[in-house]
Order: structure tokens, then C-alpha cells, then sequence
């Protein structure tokens, strides 16, 4: 029998279960923890009984997810930044070996016999099946753009596949790994109240299995497009429940905030969580308990009653809670937090204790040793991913985060509605090096984000912006930068277009010509940065707002688009004009669609075809230089 993963098993033992990919998992008798210690690239062991951390092992680059091997002996990891699977003895504590499966795998689940594992690789949009043996790739195929989450039937007939940005599920025939279905959560319809749930399904951060096989359930948001960004309006929670042998989604059954969501706090007034991260079940199937990585609570839903969440755990211990795996016996959950790298266990209720309730037993275990991050930057990734506004000033009233937009701190493939108009959300890869911040150059250091974190996310609303930050809000947007301009929190992502060893390809090559010289697009996307931006200086030779010459009309304004009055961090005097726009980087462009400011060109070619010789010189350029053109720009990092 294979690892039981987060609640996916039955009353009996010897039954195969449904799996999930998690990054935290439960050994076959229940007694060990293993648990992926992220960015500090060690997974630790615990005894569950004794909660307590009985060895760290170092692995390869952000370890994401985990497996168990049939036998107890072998800890299979995702090292995402590392393209590899690596085999971890767990007695010795030591790496046996690594398969490279693909760029930046991340979601792995194991086969019921044992023999194969099933990664998803984030960036080169492909699940592959692994020998467990031989540890060779014995099948690689195409699972939409960004596979992440994964999950296995209980007899290992299906797997399926979510993904991240799009919301689409792929179910597959394991015999065959051919698709037996690809759909998309359908988007939740506009409302006449801003304030109640509605939107696309984007970030899908979990799939798991009903205990009984049936049904999918899926954790993501939705976000409501196209009303003008502010904290109580655009970003939702969701769990949405699909049929797992048709791929179907069950529409009535999808549990949003006010609907299915909705716990009343003493004073009758409800409860915000926001950003969900993963479901378990309790071994009979009648109850779900939802987390809420944003909000850091956990959900309670009786399916048995109707389905509507029944308690709230409101701010649990620990920070970003991102995985849980459910005690042999269904009385205890244990969650992993990943931000403060330690466990929390909640004691549940027994299945025929009416009114019982789910409660915290005891502190957070610690599972690390020495955090890779200093005191600075771990406040500022916290901050970063959590929504928790009674923990920290940056957000309103629960609702979102900066990776509620920023997914995994880069795009959501979404456009938002802003006061300027439409406005693509940006990638924060290379952020801090590519000039001026928005899409008009409006800002010219990080603190002009406080406008974002009043206007947008409704936090910070105290601070005057056109006063220097106060001390502690100053010391929350320090921590932000110092992570944030790490050079591994946001790496510029791999191109899978290259070569096997990683180089440009001849298409490409011929691309980088045409770039450098017919179609002058260097002349713009210039240096290591690939933007002018950085050029956009005063007499100091810093950054300023007040130098608008490399904005640059590219033909691109639309109707919704508007003059930019400034604001009062830059005293008004950044004023902007509407068509006028800041030169984004290339680097990794091939993983940022849509394009242009609005979001209005879904591919490279979009943007090349409509821009004439406003967007550098390409009305001449024939199909096959545009062909050629493109396959560079998809292979730039």
C-alpha cells in the first residue's frame, strides 16, 4: 500500500486510498511525519506521537512535495529550482539520487503498487511518469501550461492534474496517459453586489479525492475582473467540487465566501478567510476541513448537513499553513506552516460527538534548525503571503494578500480593472532591477506602494503617503524589499523552449538577429535588464518619475485607458498621460501572457502582428521572421 496523504484514506488499512500531492505526508502506520521544508531545502522527520523532530535532511533546491516509497524506506521530493526528483534514504538521511523530470517540478503522487511516481513540471507544462526503480523518466506529456497540483484514484486508473493559472483539470488513463478530459471551472457570474462572490477561477493550490473516489474537490480563488481593485470587491475564496470520472464540475456544489462560506463571528458579523491551500476529509467522507493559507484559519464543513461551513479556527498558529495529512484514526490533523517552518496539530472531534469541535492542542513544533532567510527577510515573506490583518497592517479586514494578485509572486494570466484603466498584473521577477515600478513609470521607489496597500488591499489606512512612512510601516515595507530582491524569491523562470543543454535554438538564433537588427526591438528592451526603465534618472543618478523620456507610446491605448492626475507620495507631480507606458523586461516573457498593459494580446505573435512600426519596426517582417522573432523572445532568461 502507498503513502497516506493528507486525510486521502478509509476505514480499512489495507485499502488503497485516493492520493494527493502534498508537502507534508504520514507514514503507512501513521507514526512519522515527513514534512518539505521549502526555502531553507531540507524536509524534516517527525514523530507524530512524541511531536518531536527526530532528523533534518538536506535536499535540492525548494523542496515543494513528497512521496513515500511502498516499502517506508524511500522519501521521493520535488527540489523545484534543482529540475529534479530526488530519492532521500530515510534512515541514513542521506540523497541516493535524482532524476531531472523537467523544469521546476513541483506536485508529485506515487502509484498504488509503488513502481511509479507522477510529477508535474511547472514550467514545462508536462507531467512525467517515473520508474521508481531505475528512477528514469519513462513518459513525459503535455498537461496544459502550469501543472501543479496532482492527484491518483485509489486503484491508480486516473490522474489528475490542475492547472495553476487557468483553472483547467486534466484527467488521464494512467495505462496510457492519454487525456480523458480537460475542463475549466466555470467563472462565478457577476453580481449586483461588488462585495459578494464572483469571478474567474484562477490559482488552483489543491485537488483532492473524496475518500469514496466521487468526487474532486479544488481550493482557488476567484477574481472578479472587471471591477475597480479594492480589497472587499475582487478577491474570493472558493472550493469548487468536479466529478472525478467525468471531469464535470458540480456547480451547486462550489463553496464561496457569503454562500457555503460564511461562519459569524460574536457579533453576528462574518468571519473573511481568504486563499485557500488544501481539503482533507474525515474517513467516513462526512466532514471536510478546508485551510485558508491567506487568513491562516481552518474551515470545518459538515457535508453530511448540507455542506456550509459549520466552524472557524480563526488564526491558527504559524505562518502560511499550506498542507495538511489527517491522524490514522481521524482525530488529530497536523499542518504545516511553511513561512514559519513548523507544525501545528488540531484535535478533532470524535465522528459521533454532536457539536463537537475542532481545537488548536498545543504550540507549533519548530521543524528547522537554522532558517536560510534572515529575521528581515522572513517578516517580509510572511508579509508577502499573508492576509492576516490582525497579525499585520498591510491588508483590510482578512481579505487578501500581495500573492492574491501576484501569484507565486509573478502573474495570474489576469487583467484588473484599475482607476487608469485595465491593468495586467506584472510579474515581480526582477522587480527591484528594471527602472520605474507600474505600467506608466509612476513610481520610483518601493514606499510609493503605499497607495497600493490603502487603495487596493485596505490596509495602512492611517499613514499619511505624502509623509515619509512611519517607523513601523516603514519596517513592514523593508521587509518586503529585502525579500523580495532576493535572488531566489522570484528566479527569472527557464525557458522549455531551448535546447535539451539549454541553449537557444536555430529558429531562436535567427530570432536574436531580427531583434538586434531589422525590427529594433533592443532599442527599447536594451541591456542585461532588457528595458530602457533603468535609464529613467535624474541629475543624481537616481531613479525619478520626473524623467518621462523613455515612456513610450506603442499604439496600445484603449478607451478605457485615462490621464494619470498623480498622486500625493509624488506631490502630484507624476502626472501621466494616458497611452504612455513603461518598458517592460523580456526576461522570461514567454511565461507572463497575456500581453501588452490591458492584457489585450493573448500571444507574442498578437503583440508582433498589431504593432505595425509603433512597436518597434515589424509591418514588414515576413511570417517566417515573425515565426523566428518569437522563438527568441519565448527562449529569453
Amino acid at each position: 500500500m502507498a503513502l497516506l496523504s493528507g486525510c486521502s484514506h478509509s476505514g480499512d488499512s489495507a485499502s488503497p486510498a485516493p492520493q494527493s500531492g502534498s508537502s507534508i505526508v504520514m507514514s503507512k502506520d501513521g507514526d512519522t511525519l515527513y514534512i518539505a521544508n521549502g526555502d531553507t531545502n531540507t524536509v524534516s522527520v517527525v514523530d507524530a506521537k512524541e511531536r518531536k523532530v527526530k532528523k533534518e535532511i538536506s535536499v535540492g533546491k525548494e523542496p515543494r512535495e513528497l512521496a513515500l516509497s511502498a516499502d517506508g524506506s524511500t522519501l521521493y521530493v520535488t527540489c523545484r529550482y534543482a529540475n529534479s526528483v530526488e530519492w532521500v534514504d530515510i534512515d541514513k538521511g542521506t540523497v541516493l539520487g535524482t532524476v531531472k523530470t523537467g523544469i521546476e517540478p513541483y506536485g508529485i503522487v506515487e502509484s498504488p503498487d509503488g513502481k511509479l511516481l507522477y510529477v508535474t513540471n511547472y514550467r514545462s507544462g508536462t507531467v512525467a511518469v517515473v520508474d521508481t526503480e531505475s528512477r528514469a523518466v519513462l513518459k513525459e506529456v503535455k498537461a496544459g501550461t502550469n501543472p501543479r497540483a496532482v492527484a491518483i484514484a485509489a486503484d491508480g486508473g486516473k490522474l489528475y492534474v490542475s492547472d495553476y493559472l487557468t483553472s483547467a483539470t486534466t484527467i488521464f488513463d494512467t495505462a496510457s496517459m492519454d487525456p480523458l478530459s480537460a475542463k475549466k471551472l466555470a467563472d462565478s457570474p457577476d453580481l449586483p453586489d461588488r462585495k459578494k462572490s464572483q469571478g474567474k477561477p484562477n490559482t488552483v493550490e489543491q485537488l483532492r479525492l473524496t475518500p469514496d473516489g466521487k468526487s474532486l474537490w479544488e481550493a482557488h480563488l476567484l477574481t472578479n475582473t472587471d471591477t475597480p481593485v479594492q480589497f472587499e470587491e475582487v478577491i474570493f475564496p472558493a472550493l469548487s467540487v468536479v466529478d472525478a470520472q467525468t471531469g464535470q464540475e458540480d456547480a451547486k456544489s462550489r463553496k464561496e465566501l457569503f454562500k457555503a462560506i460564511d461562519v459569524k463571528d460574536k457579533f453576528g458579523k462574518t468571519i473573511i478567510v481568504s486563499n485557500p491551500t488544501d481539503i482533507v476529509f474525515s474517513p467516513d467522507g462526512n466532514k471536510a476541513y478546508a485551510l485558508m493559507g491567506g487568513s491562516e484559519d481552518l474551515l470545518v464543513f459538515d457535508i453530511a448537513r448540507g455542506g456550509r461551513a459549520g466552524q472557524i479556527i480563526h488564526h491558527l498558529p504559524g505562518d502560511l499553513p499550506i498542507g495538511m495529512v489527517m491522524s490514522k484514526d481521524g482525530g488529530s490533523l497536523y499542518i504545516h506552516n511553511s513561512s514559519s517552518h513548523d507544525l501545528t496539530v488540531v484535535t478533532l472531534p470524535p465522528a459521533d460527538e454532536e457539536g463537537g469541535q475542532a481545537r488548536v492542542d498545543g504550540k507549533p513544533l519548530k521543524l528547522i534548525g537554522q532558517d536560510r532567510l534572515n529575521a528581515q527577510q522572513r517578516l517580509g515573506k510572511t508579509l508577502f503571503y499573508s492576509a492576516n490583518s490582525d497579525d499585520f497592517a498591510l491588508t483590510g479586514s482578512n481579505w487578501m494578500s500581495c500573492a492574491s494578485c501576484h501569484s507565486d509572486g509573478e502573474v495570474d494570466q489576469l487583467s484588473i480593472m484599475t482607476a487608469k484603466g485595465p491593468r495586467n498584473i506584472p510579474s515581480n521577477v526582477l522587480a527591484f532591477e528594471t527602472g520605474l515600478f507600474m505600467w506608466d513609470g509612476s513610481r520610483d521607489e518601493f514606499d510609493d506602494y503605499i497607495h497600493t496597500v490603502q487603495g487596493e488591499m485596505g490596509g495602512l489606512s492611517d499613514v499619511d503617503p505624502a509623509k515619509p512612512l512611519p517607523a513601523d510601516a516603514k519596517k513592514l515595507f523593508d521587509a518586503l524589499k529585502a525579500y523580495m530582491t532576493m535572488p531566489d524569491a522570484f528566479p527569472v523562470p527557464q525557458s522549455p523552449f531551448r535546447t535539451e543543454d539549454g541553449q537557444l535554438t536555430a529558429d531562436a538564433e535567427r530570432g536574436k538577429a531580427i531583434f538586434e537588427g531589422k525590427a529594433q526591438c533592443v532599442m527599447c528592451h536594451a541591456a542585461d535588464v532588457m528595458t530602457d526603465s533603468v535609464k529613467a534618472t535624474g541629475s543624481d543618478g537616481k531613479l525619478t518619475t520626473d524623467n518621462t523620456s523613455f515612456l513610450h507610446n506603442v499604439g496600445t491605448v484603449n478607451s478605457a485607458d485615462v490621464d494619470y492626475g498623480g498622486d500625493a507620495r509624488g506631490a502630484f507631480s507624476n502626472k501621466r498621460e494616458r497611452g504612455l507606458f513603461d518598458t517592460p523586461t523580456l526576461r522570461g516573457v514567454y511565461a507572463t501572457a497575456p500581453y501588452l498593459h490591458d492584457g489585450s494580446a493573448a500571444t507574442l505573435e498578437d503583440v508582433i502582428k498589431r504593432a505595425g512600426d509603433e512597436h518597434g519596426h515589424t509591418s514588414d517582417l515576413s511570417e517566417k521572421e515573425i515565426s523566428d522573432l518569437v522563438s527568441y523572445l519565448k527562449q529569453i532568461q
